[in-house]
């Protein structure tokens, strides 16, 4: 069944129907990523109200490009591409559009869910915060969240929130059909409530606390990244869609409104429920790309970007499961992986198939949005960010 089949009709064939049970699965998905807001509660983060800014194009043709991926295997670009579910791929160099493609529905205009490359937003948007001094990375979660006190969070810092090394029992596990992530689901207004209606800022005082010191272990678990976006209400005494709109995405000129996730009590899934335009996504990517600056304007810290590129320990980072595996020279810092290669690349990465990428020394930004069937498909991460890279490397 294809996309165009899916809720059709008033109302839809019950075989074509898109619920909240089912919508993260193929073949729903792919109408799902671009319609998140008929299934879930959402909030506005409204764009800029100026004329949007001009965009420079020259296309350049990338499907012929090649690269050898850890499989072993030689791929064209335009194979990953068609392999990889992609519903949208912008390319920038140096600013310019050399690059822009839409799939299987998608549009210029509609927001897409991006999944955990909110993070990566999360944490850009942590940094402007910071940078005016409303936000002390370095002080405890308890100073902004005192309910968080007697959970893993309770003897933590932000800083171990941004970098991912909160020490914690939660394991991360998107195919769960029990346990604390299937539980964490149900907070977030992901999936069907069975039993007692849950939230989201409830569910995350309760994560237990690991055996092990906080700081030693890179350990990926989403709840961090929603947990900051409470923090950073808590820090701004702004609600985070309308902190996300002023501080980020008006300023830098996003053409299009987004929408993030909401609960039963409106608290905004910072972790992974951004939907934004692919064109918007890659306006992220260049003002990282930028350092932070962008009309001429400083929006996020200098000093915050190069935070991200030079810091985050390597050695917490090879103890950690499942990312190290699939970029072994890597770090994370801030909500951004830093890929490890010479040309000081870094990225954000969404379940099913979500990418920014930056090559600082090509001047390359990609922005990708996909549907894939599976949440976690390590092969393919691995396949896709050789691709990003041969790009970027293919257009130098």
């Amino acid at each position: 069944m294809s996309q165009h089949e899916m809720m059709q009709g008033f109302p839809p064939a019950e075989s074509g129907q898109v619920t909240l049970a089912n919508w993260r699965l193929p073949p729903f998905n792919r109408w799902a990523f671009q319609n998140l807001r008929q299934i879930v509660p959402t909030a506005e983060v409204r764009r800029s109200v100026g004329p949007a800014p001009p965009v420079t194009r020259a296309a350049q043709p990338i499907d012929r490009i090649g690269f050898r991926a850890a499989d072993g295997r030689d791929w064209t670009v335009g194979d990953l591409l068609a392999e990889s579910g992609t519903d949208g791929l912008m390319v920038l160099r140096d600013g310019v559009c050399v690059v822009e493609r839409y799939d299987h529905g998608l549009r210029p205009d509609t927001p897409h869910i991006i999944f955990s490359v909110s993070k990566s937003v999360t944490g850009t948007l942590a940094g402007i915060i910071a940078g005016d001094g409303r936000l002390d990375p370095d002080a405890p979660v308890t100073r902004y969240i005192p309910e968080a006190a007697g959970s893993a969070y309770g003897d933590c810092t932000v800083r171990h929130v941004l970098d991912m090394t909160v020490s914690t029992d939660f394991v991360e596990d998107y195919l769960a059909p029990s346990g604390d992530f299937a539980r964490y689901r149900v907070a977030t207004g992901w999936n069907p409530v069975a039993g007692e209606a849950a939230d989201l800022r409830s569910f995350l005082t309760t994560l237990s606390r690991g055996a092990g010191p906080h700081g030693a272990m890179f350990h990926y678990v989403s709840p961090n990244s929603d947990l900051l976006g409470w923090i950073l209400e808590r820090a701004t005494g702004t609600p985070y869609p309308m902190l996300l709109s002023e501080e980020l995405w008006q300023p830098m000129g996003a053409v299009d409104d987004a929408y993030i996730t909401v609960d039963r009590l409106g608290a905004p899934r910072t972790a992974g429920g951004l939907c934004v335009s692919l064109r918007d996504l890659a306006r992220v990517g260049e003002l990282m790309r930028r350092r932070g600056a962008l009309g001429g304007r400083q929006l996020v810290p200098e000093s915050w970007v190069d935070d991200i590129l030079t810091n985050g320990d390597a050695a917490a980072w090879r103890r950690g499961r499942p990312a190290g595996s699939i970029l072994p020279d890597g770090r994370y810092r801030s909500q951004w992986y830093s890929v490890g290669d010479d040309h000081g690349a870094f990225c954000a990465i969404g379940i099913h198939g979500q990418f920014i990428f930056v090559d600082p020394t090509t001047k390359v930004v990609i922005a990708k949005l996909s549907s894939q069937p599976l949440p976690l498909d390590e092969a393919m991460e691995g396949v896709q960010l050789a691709a990003l890279g041969a790009i970027a490397r293919g257009l130098a």
